[in-house]
């Protein structure tokens, strides 16, 4: 078992200051281990994302330990920088939180991404090895995601399961679309409560294509209120109405899962109780 080291790790800790120790002992890392061996593997340092710009803008943490950081994002925050977003994207408050804090470690890992204007939960691994543990859950789609999501029209089923492939659109580097030279997605739904012409869901993915919630429920009918790629006509939100509310991961350096909840942010909840029946 790699228990998360990966090929890639290993050469770092073999060449970029890091020890593979095998009972208190300096060892090779192709050496054949016994029944009873106690591995030790001590993480080289590593450098800081020097492109990264610093943004003061605090951060809402869910959750925090030693290799793990949960943020709450906010929508309108990019995830990560681009040229639009070079100075304040979520990743630029993250440095800048373990600035102020004064870690040792100051680079960079986001495992989780979201839209810009999806709001909701974003998971940080504090290292490399943290990293590499949460990219095979990742794969293995361990890690469990639900959102909240409002979408147009009033959904009669209390439960139900989408299964379509998505892939790009010709026309648009953006847009996705259901086609069948797509890739298989799945997305689970269930109905938290009608509104007046409008329904407030909880969906579970299960594949993680880009935009799969915006493109399935679009595709069925009931697009997301306030989504300007997939429901330009609708401005009742100055947003796409999704939000990451809850996840749930292994933590194998504790043995434990970790779950963590975001509450429905405020411009989503006021939608709610203007449209109430």
């Amino acid at each position: 078992m790699s228990y998360g080291i990966t090929r890639t790790l290993l050469k770092k800790i073999k060449y970029h200051g890091g020890e593979t120790l095998v009972n208190g002992e300096q060892s090779l890392v192709n050496r054949m281990l016994q029944t009873g061996d106690t591995v030790k593997v001590v993480l080289p340092p590593e450098p800081e994302n020097d492109h990264v710009s610093v943004s003061s803008v605090p951060i809402e943490i869910v959750h925090e330990d030693p290799n793990f950081l949960v943020v709450n994002k906010p929508a309108g925050v990019a995830s990560v920088p681009s040229h639009n977003y070079s100075e304040d994207s979520l990743v630029n408050r993250v440095k800048g939180y373990y600035q102020r804090r004064g870690y040792a470690n100051e680079k960079i890992h986001i495992v989780t991404r979201l839209d810009k204007d999806t709001s909701g939960l974003v998971i940080f691994a504090k290292h490399h090895f943290a990293h590499s543990v949460l990219d095979k859950q990742l794969k293995d789609r361990t890690i469990q995601k639900t959102y909240l999501a409002i979408v147009a029209g009033r959904i009669s089923s209390p439960h139900f399961e989408i299964y379509l492939p998505i892939g790009r659109t010709e026309d648009s580097f953006v847009k996705r679309q259901v086609t069948d030279t797509g890739k298989m997605s799945v997305t689970e739904a269930w109905t938290v409560c009608r509104l007046a012409k409008q329904t407030l869901l909880r969906v579970q993915l299960h594949t993680g294509r880009t935009h799969q919630i915006r493109v399935h429920m679009d595709t069925i009918g009931h697009p997301l209120i306030g989504d300007w790629l997939y429901n330009p006509d609708d401005h009742s939100m100055a947003r796409q109405a999704l939000h990451c509310a809850e996840m749930t991961f292994y933590d194998p350096f504790a043995d434990r899962n970790i779950h963590c909840e975001a509450r429905l942010p405020e411009d989503m909840r006021s939608y709610i109780n203007l449209h109430k029946l």
